[in-house]
């Protein structure tokens, strides 16, 4: 910005400047738990995606809270209907 005086002495982060060899913090699979990752889920598969984008969600967001619903609602269905068409076979 033009009319912002640039202090030198201030240090300015580069989120991709680092020396070791760890991933960015924008890299998928990150947020997978550690079990998950033992199990061999990396953000590459189905399950490790939905995993790691679960994990990613903050609860303090009234956005991240209705998602976790719809998705809840969306994997919950059919094991309630499932249930539901075995008790009208019996």
């Amino acid at each position: 910005m033009p009319g912002v005086p640039v202090d030198p002495c201030d240090p300015v982060e580069d989120p991709d400047d680092h020396d070791d060899d760890t991933e960015p913090t924008w890299y998928a699979g990150l947020h997978l738990p550690p079990d998950a990752r033992r199990m061999g889920l990396t953000a590459h598969v189905p399950d490790g995606a939905l995993l790691d984008f679960a994990a990613r969600l903050d609860s303090s967001q009234r956005r991240h809270r209705i998602t976790a619903w719809v998705m809840l609602v969306v994997l919950g269905l059919p094991v309630v209907l499932a249930g539901l068409r075995v008790l009208q076979l019996f």
